[in-house]
C-alpha cells in the first residue's frame, strides 16, 4: 500500500510539472483560441495531451524543408523581374496587391483570360482535351488523385502525351489520396509519368506532421493552360450518397507562369530537383487581371487568412463567403460581425450535406453568434458544395482550395487565384448568386430551436477544432 501511495504520489507530480511547463511552451507556439483548447487538454489529461502536443501541436516543417524554400526565394524574385521586364505587370499602387505579393511573393499579372467552370465532369473533360494537346509538358498536382473512372481517363491521356514525347509529372498527396494513392501512383509509372507523393510520413527523415498536407490543386499544360480550384481528380460521388460540386478557373495568359511557379517549387521541396529554371511566360491572352496567393507553413505569415480578414475588414458594400468547411478564428469573426455594423451585406454560403460530421459541428457552434450579429447564412442544397470561393464587394474575387477554417489558415499548402478586374469578379458573382438560389436561408429562431444534444455535440466539437 505504502509503494502504492508513493507511485501516485510520482505520476502526480510528473502530472502538475506537465501542466505548469506547457503553460510557458504552448502559448508560445500556438495562436490563442489553439493555445486555449490545448492547455485546457493538458489540464485534464495531461500525459495523453502531452504526447499528441508533441505528435500535433507545432505546425512547421523541418528544418532541411526551410532550407530548401528559402533558397527559392530568390528564384521568386527572378521570375518577377522577367515578368516586370515582359510589361505585364499590374500598375502598383493597389493594397490588395501589395499585401498579396509580400505574403505570396506572386505579383498582379495582366492580359489574361480566365473561364469558372462549375461543372465536375466538364473539368475532366477540358483537363483531358488539354493533356491530348499537349506539346512539351504536362505538370498536375492534386490533393486527391484517385485511379478510378475520372483517374483512369486523366491518367490515359498522360500516358498518350507521354507516347508522344511530352514530359507529365504529378504530385499527389499521400494522405488525401490515401485509399488510391498505392494504385495511382503505380498507373501514372506504369503510363511513363514522373510521379512523386507530396509530404510523405516518415518521421525519421522528413519529421513532417502527418496531418500537414499539400491541398492544392493545380494542373497545368505547356506552360500556357492553368487549372486552379476545388476539384480533385476523382469522381464526383466517391462518397456514398454525397455528389460535389466544384469551381475550377481555367487560366490562359501569364498567369499561367505562377501557378508553374507554385508547382515547380512544391517539386523542389520534395524532390530538390528544379524541373525548369526559367520557365517561358505566356503571351498575353485576354485583358483579365490576376495575381496567384500560395499559402501554407513554408509562408511567414498565414497568407489567406490574412488577405481575408483584412479585406473583410476594408469591404463597403457586400462580402460573400463560399466554403463547405466554415471553422473562423476570432479574428475573422469579429471582421464579418463589425461589416454587418458598419452597413455591409455579409453572406456566408455553406453545404446543408455533411461529409465531415465533426467539422460540421464545429461550424455550426458559430452559427448562433454569426446570425444574431446580421451575417446571413444559406445553407445549400442536394451536392456538398465543395467550391471555395470569396467576393468583396464588386472588386475582389478569390478562386481557390483554402477552406474557411483552422487547417487550411495554418496547416495546409493552399492555392488561391486573385481576380482584380471587373468581369472576372461579375462572372463569380453570377456563379454565387446561383449558389444562394440552390441554398435555404437558416433563421435566427430556426437555429435556436435545435436539440439540447445538438448544442452539446456542437460545443465539444468547437472545443477540439483549434487543436488542428
Amino acid at each position: 500500500m505504502i509503494s502504492w501511495f508513493r507511485d501516485s504520489d510520482v505520476v502526480d507530480v510528473i502530472q502538475w510539472a506537465i501542466r505548469l511547463a506547457m503553460l510557458f511552451i504552448v502559448p508560445s507556439r500556438r495562436t490563442p483560441e489553439a493555445a486555449r483548447s490545448w492547455l485546457l487538454l493538458i489540464f485534464f489529461l495531461p500525459i495523453p495531451g502531452l504526447i499528441l502536443f508533441l505528435l500535433i501541436g507545432s505546425p512547421r516543417f523541418p528544418a532541411w524543408r526551410v532550407d530548401r524554400f528559402r533558397k527559392m526565394r530568390a528564384w521568386f524574385d527572378g521570375l518577377r523581374d522577367r515578368l516586370h521586364a515582359k510589361g505585364v505587370l499590374v500598375e502598383p499602387g493597389d493594397e490588395v496587391t501589395a499585401l498579396t505579393e509580400r505574403l505570396g511573393y506572386l505579383p498582379a499579372v495582366e492580359g489574361n483570360d480566365v473561364e469558372l467552370i462549375d461543372d465536375y465532369d466538364g473539368v475532366i473533360q477540358r483537363l483531358v482535351a488539354d493533356i491530348d494537346g499537349a506539346k512539351m509538358h504536362v505538370r498536375i498536382l492534386s490533393y486527391i488523385f484517385a485511379d478510378d473512372r475520372n483517374g483512369m481517363l486523366v491518367i490515359d491521356a498522360l500516358g498518350r502525351a507521354v507516347d508522344r514525347g511530352v514530359a507529365c509529372h504529378v504530385i499527389i498527396d499521400v494522405v488525401g489520396s490515401h485509399k488510391w494513392a498505392r494504385g495511382t501512383l503505380a498507373a501514372l509509372q506504369a503510363k511513363g509519368v514522373h510521379a512523386c507523393a507530396a509530404l510523405p510520413f516518415r518521421p525519421l527523415r522528413h519529421r513532417t506532421r502527418r496531418d500537414m498536407r499539400n491541398h492544392r490543386k493545380l494542373f497545368i499544360i505547356d506552360g500556357e493552360i492553368g487549372y486552379a480550384g476545388s476539384q480533385n481528380i476523382i469522381c464526383r460521388d466517391f462518397r456514398p450518397g454525397v455528389v460535389n460540386r466544384e469551381l475550377v478557373a481555367r487560366v490562359t495568359g501569364p498567369a499561367v507562369v505562377e501557378m508553374t511557379a507554385v508547382f515547380l517549387t512544391d517539386w523542389y521541396l520534395e524532390t530538390e530537383q528544379l524541373l525548369d529554371p526559367e520557365p517561358a511566360i505566356p503571351a498575353r491572352a485576354g485583358k483579365c487581371q490576376l495575381q496567384v496567393l500560395p499559402s501554407g507553413a513554408d509562408y511567414t505569415l498565414e497568407g489567406f487568412q490574412t488577405l481575408l480578414t483584412w479585406q473583410v475588414d476594408r469591404a463597403q458594400k457586400q462580402v460573400v463567403l463560399v466554403t463547405p468547411y466554415f471553422v473562423p478564428d476570432d479574428s475573422l469573426i469579429s471582421a464579418l460581425r463589425t461589416a454587418v455594423v458598419r452597413g455591409v451585406e455579409v453572406h456566408v454560403i455553406v453545404s446543408e450535406i455533411v461529409d465531415q460530421p465533426i467539422v460540421n459541428l464545429a461550424q455550426s457552434s458559430y452559427y448562433d453568434e454569426l446570425l444574431k450579429g446580421g451575417v446571413r447564412i444559406h445553407r445549400y442544397r442536394d451536392y456538398l458544395l465543395h467550391a471555395k470561393s470569396v467576393r468583396i464587394d464588386e472588386r475582389l474575387g478569390i478562386v481557390g482550395s483554402s477552406n474557411v477554417d483552422i487547417r487550411s489558415f495554418q496547416l495546409n499548402e493552399e492555392v488561391s487565384l486573385l481576380l482584380l478586374d471587373g468581369p472576372s469578379v461579375a462572372s463569380l458573382r453570377e456563379i454565387q448568386d446561383g449558389y444562394i438560389a440552390g441554398s435555404d436561408e437558416l433563421t435566427l429562431g430556426e437555429w435556436r430551436a435545435r436539440s439540447p444534444f445538438r448544442k452539446f455535440l456542437e460545443g465539444g466539437a468547437r472545443m477540439v477544432g483549434p487543436l488542428l
